[in-house]
């Protein structure tokens, strides 16, 4: 399999602030590569980069096999990025965006109303077509923006926190137009902070923080990191949670977390008879459980232990 995207090194300064610190990316043509890492991570910084926006101050990165210092034009005509929130013209109708884009790009008039229709269809607004962008929903907008983006059939699409601020339906609607471009053969760069958003799109994850990568890996390879599978125990009494959570500790032998809101105490597991061994332990010590199972571990958890911080924590 051809690679679409490769770095390798990349160092970007701002002063004294060293936002990308040695960073390497592979990603293979027609996949999803997620990039996760909390706000000033360096996710950002690393887009620009692979789009010519940015200048590296060591390393290096091609971008379809053209290198995006010495081949900038080359890496511009192949790619296409959106970014956090709708770039089109809100007083213009969804057809009128996409034909001012074509004709931008040389498009021949002809052409370019015939490749607005045909997007148009694509991604589901052909009904809201003539109307004007500011009447649209939030979900829509964003498929609008998609859109855009491939008015120039691109190769290779960055997506920069391509949900935020959407409700749960939108996102939705956006994760399903992602997929399909994947299915046509676009390879995609999700830059994101939503840990389920990478986990339902992508085919390998790199975790970014302080500028650095520090994993990369499939969500399934990220997880196995801190155990395939993860303890819950809910105690009926809330005020016996430190007794759950010292019995949790025994068995797993590593330190649990606390949901003092959800009176929960969770734990990554290596071997599923710990369970049973933590119920004999409750028995033990007369704690009935409210809820007690075991489930695959979250890419949050993944997350958590790989920083010491949630991912939505700001760096």
């Amino acid at each position: 399999m051809s690679i679409a995207i490769e770095a390798e090194g990349l160092v970007k300064r701002f002063g004294t602030t060293t936002a990308l610190d040695g960073v390497d990316l592979s990603v293979p043509a027609g996949t999803i590569l997620g990039v996760l890492g909390p706000n000033g991570a360096g996710k950002t910084t690393a887009v620009r980069v692979l789009a010519t926006l940015l200048t590296p101050d060591a390393g290096y990165a091609r971008v379809c096999g053209f290198d995006v210092v010495r081949s900038p034009a080359a890496v511009r005509s192949r790619i296409a990025l959106t970014g956090q929130y709708a770039s089109v013209d809100e007083d213009l109708s969804g057809t009128e965006n996409l034909v001012m884009l074509a004709r931008l790009l040389g498009f021949p008039r002809r052409d370019a109303k015939a490749a607005a229709r045909d997007l148009l269809s694509r991604f589901a607004l052909t009904d809201v077509a003539g109307r004007s962008v500011k009447t649209y929903s939030g979900g829509m907008r964003r498929r609008l923006d998609l859109a855009a983006s491939l008015v120039g059939d691109p190769d290779v699409l960055y997506l920069d926190e391509p949900t935020t601020g959407l409700d749960p339906r939108s996102r939705g609607e956006v994760w399903d137009t992602i997929r399909g471009l994947v299915a046509d053969g676009v390879t995609v760069l999700l830059t994101t902070q939503y840990l389920d958003e990478a986990d339902q799109l992508a085919d390998s994850i790199a975790v970014i923080d302080r500028g650095q990568l520090i994993a990369t890996g499939t969500p399934d390879e990220l997880k196995a990191q801190v155990g395939d599978q993860t303890i819950e125990v809910r105690p009926v009494d809330p005020g016996r949670l430190e007794e759950v959570a010292a019995i949790v500790a025994s068995v797993t032998r590593v330190e649990p977390a606390r949901d003092l809101a959800r009176s929960l105490v969770t734990a990554p597991v290596v071997e599923p008879a710990m369970l049973a061994d933590v119920v004999r332990r409750l028995d033990d010590a007369g704690i009935v459980p409210g809820e007690l199972g075991l489930r695959r571990a979250s890419l949050d958890e993944v997350f958590l232990t790989l920083t010491g911080h949630p991912a939505e924590e700001a760096a």
